[in-house]
């Protein structure tokens, strides 16, 4: 992996995440660096469910689920970043609830 690379999927992770936040509008823990993360296991997880269920119940996949930016997949890592950070948050908050 090049450097020119990873910073493709920084950028693809911080937006995805973005976008995330606008489906979900929560605050990101981190800032910055939760976006990213956030944005990793977004992209991981929403590329991994699909390719699961591509796998296991070999449903057609529709055309605009294939749309991809240098080899990752846009719809699907909006998807798993908006699960992740609404699994994230919802956590968190749980934490700080007082009776």
């Amino acid at each position: 992996m090049s450097l020119k690379s990873l910073l493709i999927q920084v950028l693809i992770a911080l937006a995805c995440t973005g976008i995330a936040t606008i489906i979900v509008p929560r605050r990101v823990p981190g800032r910055l660096l939760g976006m990213a993360l956030i944005g990793f296991a977004g992209v991981w997880l929403g590329e991994s469910t699909l390719s699961y269920v591509y796998d296991t119940y070999d449903w057609p996949i529709p055309s605009f689920m294939t749309w991809d930016v240098q080899g990752i997949l846009i719809v699907p890592a909006i998807l798993g970043s908006v699960t992740v950070l609404y699994v994230v948050t919802t956590f968190l908050s749980w934490g700080r609830y007082r009776r």
